[in-house]
């Protein structure tokens, strides 16, 4: 796509792509996902998310970084605003919330919380090779990600396709580090030279 496409035309393109794809290679993907999310360097604390509406992923991205020895923390939705926060327990302690998502139904947690998070993994619909990542357009992460500690890993997860070569970047725009996908697995960004 040319770069003077702006972020909206870039979101319907994705979001229509997103709904061909077939559910067989969904899963496969949602698998090598989850095993990916497992051999990410652990940390005690990471904030993750449960894919929902064609996003790449499932909750096993949570029970992968549980399992390597992490304590999860998944979003939970206010009014626009930083995210909050709850510990994921499991799967069966999710319950549904605003825009389609799951949330954790135990304690919720400050916005600030996220600032304990060694890795933090952020939902994308696109990211650039610089680390531009493209977002859903509610502003929450942008709102959330300068709170976050400076030594924490910013990994996105988008499908292998949703890599490109230039995303449309605004001053707010907090680039990504890392880049986790079904094919590749966690690849390094060239954020910090771009």
């Amino acid at each position: 796509m040319p770069e003077e496409i702006d972020k909206q035309a870039w979101r319907a393109v994705i979001r229509a792509r997103r709904l061909q794809v077939p559910e067989t290679v969904r899963a496969a993907e949602d698998t090598a996902l989850a095993a990916a999310a497992g051999r990410l360097a652990p940390a005690e604390w990471v904030c993750a998310y449960v894919p929902v509406r064609g996003e790449p992923g499932s909750v096993a991205i949570a029970d992968a970084l549980r399992a390597a020895g992490s304590r999860v923390l998944l979003p939970v939705t206010r009014e626009p605003g930083p995210l909050y926060w709850a510990e994921y327990t499991g799967p069966e302690a999710l319950r549904p919330a605003r825009y389609g998502l799951l949330e954790p139904s135990g304690p919720i947690l400050a916005p600030e919380t996220v600032g304990d998070a060694g890795l933090i993994l952020v939902p994308a619909l696109a990211v650039d090779r610089r680390g531009v990542r493209l977002g859903q357009g509610a502003g929450y992460y942008d709102r959330t990600l300068p709170l976050a500690a400076p030594a924490a890993r910013l990994v996105t997860v988008v499908r292998d396709d949703e890599i490109v070569d230039h995303l449309p970047e605004e001053p707010h725009d907090i680039r990504m580090q890392w880049v986790l996908t079904p094919t590749t697995g966690p690849v390094e960004l060239d954020s910090a030279h771009s």
